[in-house]
């Protein structure tokens, strides 16, 4: 169950962002956190420092497509 994880977390990881549609940019967005959420999940029982570092790369791939969601704030 690990290996299949961290297959799909490598690669969501390796997907391209560019030329999504915003519907496209939400469903990848929401799979980001169902990846996100169930390595926490294997994370809470063996505490695997690679788990960790799997978790905070989909993180900061899910807040750039976020970012581009939410668009640029009008200052």
């Amino acid at each position: 169950m690990t290996a299949d994880l961290l297959e799909k977390a490598t690669e969501f990881e390796n997907r391209t962002l560019s030329h999504m549609s915003t519907s496209d940019r939400v469903a990848a967005s929401r799979e980001a956190k169902k990846l996100i959420l169930d390595i926490n999940e294997i994370y809470k029982k063996t505490k695997d420092a690679n788990l960790m570092d799997v978790m905070k790369r989909l993180t900061e791939k899910k807040k750039k497509i976020e970012k581009r969601l939410k668009g640029t704030p009008l200052v």
